[in-house]
């Protein structure tokens, strides 16, 4: 299982949990969990978070693989102007 950490942002989606475990993988499939535990939250990730496996920051890691015991953190983009 990989451990998936959120950031401060989307804790409002998990009810305030900031880690859970979590298997897949891909980040397609633990969005996909993530989905199903907090439902709703497949879109916010996919649409407005990037994410950093093992410390590695990815914008779009939807078929990046996540080997056993990664650390995943979804991170808010920060957008500016």
């Amino acid at each position: 299982m990989a451990r998936v950490h959120f950031s401060a942002g989307l804790r409002e989606l998990t009810g305030g949990q900031a880690e859970v475990d979590v298997e897949g993988s891909t980040v397609r499939r633990i969005v996909a969990e993530l989905d199903e535990m907090f439902p709703g939250i497949g879109e916010r990730l996919s649409e407005a978070s990037s994410v950093a496996i093992d410390g590695e920051i990815f914008t779009d890691a939807e078929l990046e693989p996540v080997e056993e015991n990664a650390e995943v953190h979804f991170l808010d983009i920060f957008q500016g102007g």
